[in-house]
């Protein structure tokens, strides 16, 4: 019994002996790992509630914010975390290599995903468009009802809804119509050779004279633009506010239509002349 309680005694003594050493070996560290641990996870709150304020100072795009300040929340915690890890003596470089070769992994399965990902935070940065705004992209014209991270939603004036990848949408070219206050309206009427070129440039002259809806500058412009096939054109411009260039422009084709037929102005529709030649029978 009594060699029992020796054998005992003497245990307890060695694993106390080994709890001291790896005390003095691995406390320092594990403390000032904790120490670094709560200092790091105040600062990266700070920082991150810091970028949100300015974010929402410089009035960005509230999707964008929003993921910008998760991934930044996300990213800097785990940089933490495996500084301290490495602190208290955890090897921390198979660990790092396993995330890249994963982060590869998914990063190319989702190839397609992040391309869009990409080009909508592109957009939200450089807004070439904002919500509300009519654009002409990927042959689709139509109000930008959404723009989300992946994906832009249009809404066309057929009322239809379109959901145009952002991807694709970051790399092409993209027409804003509503980006400028003021629009140049155009026209193109034909007459026929025989008309009097004087005439018809007056009859359009006194039809946009009628129109209060053009700007005054610049002024409207009647040209002679070119000599077709069948018809001599004649080129109108005129300078409206962006939202009444489509009534204005239809509104103009019936006036003149109806001012050349009071003129006796022929529009020509697509003729050919045949001549025909006879030969000398033999």
């Amino acid at each position: 019994m009594e060699t029992d309680l020796s054998l005992i005694t003497d245990n307890t003594a060695e694993l106390a002996d080994t709890a001291i050493e790896l005390g003095l070996t691995y406390g320092p560290n594990l403390l000032l790992a904790i120490i670094t641990l709560i200092i790091g996870l105040w600062l990266v709150n700070r920082f991150v509630a810091f970028t949100a304020r300015a974010m929402e100072a410089r009035n960005v795009e509230a999707t964008l914010a929003g993921f910008v300040r998760n991934l930044a929340n996300i990213g800097l915690k785990a940089l933490l975390l495996i500084s301290v890890a490495s602190m208290i003596g955890i090897e921390t470089t198979s660990f790092i290599a396993v995330l890249a070769a994963a982060g590869l992994a998914i990063g190319l399965a989702l190839q397609g995903s992040l391309g869009n990902f990409a080009g909508g935070v592109l957009i939200l940065m450089f807004r070439p468009f904002r919500v509300g705004e009519v654009i002409e992209a990927q042959g689709f014209l139509g109000t930008v009802r959404e723009i989300q991270i992946f994906h832009t939603i249009l809404k066309t004036f057929d009322n239809r809804t379109v959901i145009v990848p952002n991807g694709a949408l970051s790399n092409d070219k993209i027409v804003n119509m509503s980006r400028e206050d003021n629009r140049r309206v155009e026209w193109t009427f034909g007459v026929s050779y025989d008309d009097d070129i004087r005439k018809v440039k007056e009859v359009l002259m006194e039809q946009l004279g009628k129109e209060d809806r053009l700007l005054p500058e610049p002024a409207p412009t009647v040209v002679l633009s070119e000599f077709d096939d069948s018809s001599v054109n004649f080129m109108v411009r005129a300078w409206v506010k962006a939202p009444e260039l489509w009534p204005v422009f239809w509104d103009m084709n019936e006036r003149v239509k109806q001012a050349f037929d009071a003129s006796d102005i022929t529009i020509p529709f697509p003729q050919r002349d045949v001549h025909l030649f006879q030969s000398e029978s033999q």
